[in-house]
């Protein structure tokens, strides 16, 4: 019984952070994980959510918290980056990622146009970077991040408790997945 248990624990792990992640990677990915889920909960609790929308606050920042700590770590860039993976991969990466439109469904004031304009700020900085010469490709995320964030920041209608949203989105996303390790000098 141990033995499928243990089978299970490595198939979750290698999908959730990935494939032969060290020790020290799933515990650094589940913490940020659990603590985001926990921060993100607390908050939707104070401002009164009836259980579902609570619920998927929850499950998106366990994805979204503990996606940016998974995408930074180098197991998940040997996955993501590894021979053969191509801008069209990692632009479908972050096309999938449609959670700014489950929580303008699902989740009280946090609008549609809301979630559209999250979607669109990140999608067309993940194009912006994936066009951009390799050599200038950290600068270039890191510009476009700032300019997201910011721009979401300051022009995009959220529910206080979901202010967390969007740049926790583009960090994961723009700046953890997009930009491979880099080799140490």
């Amino acid at each position: 019984m141990r033995a499928a248990g243990v089978t299970t624990a490595r198939w979750l792990d290698a999908q959730l952070v990935a494939p032969e992640a060290e020790r020290g990677e799933r515990i650094v990915c589940y913490a940020g994980a659990l603590t985001g889920a926990v921060f993100a909960t607390v908050l939707a609790l104070r401002a009164q959510h009836t259980w579902l929308p609570l619920t998927v606050i929850a499950v998106v920042a366990f994805d979204l918290f503990g996606g940016t700590v998974v995408n930074a770590t180098r197991s998940a860039k040997r996955r993501f980056h590894r021979p053969g993976r191509s801008s069209r991969h990692h632009l479908g990466f972050v096309a999938v990622h449609v959670q700014p439109f489950v929580l303008a469904l699902l989740v009280p004031g946090f609008g549609l146009l809301s979630a559209s304009a999250v979607y669109a700020l990140t999608l067309g900085g993940a194009a912006v970077i994936l066009l951009a010469p390799r050599d200038l490709r950290r600068p270039v995320a890191f510009a476009v991040s700032a300019l997201a964030i910011t721009a979401a920041s300051t022009s995009v209608a959220v529910p206080v408790e979901l202010a967390w949203f969007a740049p926790v989105l583009v960090i994961k996303l723009l700046l953890a997945h997009l930009l491979p390790e880099e080799a140490e000098r």
